[in-house]
């Protein structure tokens, strides 16, 4: 017995071994299985567990500012969060159709919860995500330009099925940011689905920008094909911070 464990976890398939063990030391709950039941209940248990840890590989690379689950969104009225519009996203249609999102909102509205939820439910789904501030993402794209790594940055950006950029606009764009902005975006553009969250409604982005034709390019690239969520009401922490008194 020990040795054909030993085997079965150097040929890494430890969930199958684990499950064997538990069937040898309670032999009553699987005699009665036939051979082939048996072994079907290792393999699904090691599959199981692969999908398990390569989610958890995900989440780890995504980085997530939030632990956000998607089974607890919420959707009153007065939110401005549509069930109806967030349940084409939850089923991950803008991945398939490589489509952006525009999560806009007052401070505390819920945005990044949103953003992060749609980005869990992404790895659940196996697909690559990255949330990023975007002050912080700048900041290394300019380093990069100093160090050489900038193309290095874009390839692995490119590379993300779902880029969340936070903070969209909190301190506008100047100079060479607008340029390495387009570059993010353009490599992005129709392959890959890119989620902004910004306090700032739409229609203010272009002024945020002192490149005219740079923002142009910009804007046309993120907003043809998005989906638009424009939360409103009272700030989420405000609510939480609130109901957690009267529990109390």
């Amino acid at each position: 017995m020990e040795h054909l464990l030993s085997q079965m976890r150097r040929l890494r398939i430890p969930a199958m071994a684990t499950t064997l063990e538990q069937q040898w030391q309670t032999p009553n709950a699987y005699d009665e299985l036939a051979f082939d039941e048996r072994l079907g209940l290792l393999v699904e248990q090691e599959h199981l567990s692969r999908d398990n840890n390569r989610i958890k590989r995900l989440r780890k690379a995504a980085n997530l500012r939030l632990q956000a689950m998607p089974e607890d969104m919420r959707y009153p009225a007065a939110r401005g969060l549509c069930k109806e519009q967030m349940q084409p996203l939850l089923e991950g249609r803008h991945l398939l159709y490589q489509q952006n999102i525009l999560i806009t909102g007052p401070t505390g509205s819920g945005k990044t919860f949103v953003a992060c939820a749609l980005g869990e439910q992404a790895c659940r789904q196996n697909y690559r995500v990255q949330y990023h501030r975007l002050s912080h993402l700048l900041e290394t794209l300019k380093l990069g330009h100093v160090d050489g790594s900038y193309l290095k940055v874009l390839d692995k950006l490119q590379k993300v099925d779902l880029l969340l950029l936070d903070d969209w606009g909190l301190e506008g764009f100047k100079g060479k940011q607008i340029t390495d902005l387009l570059d993010v975006i353009e490599d992005r553009y129709e392959r890959r689905s890119t989620v902004i969250i910004s306090q700032l409604p739409v229609n203010q982005w272009y002024d945020l920008m002192d490149n005219p034709t740079v923002a142009d390019a910009i804007l046309d690239r993120l907003i043809h094909n998005a989906h638009r969520l424009e939360l409103q009401g009272e700030p989420q922490r405000k609510k939480t911070l609130e109901e957690t008194n009267r529990i109390k």
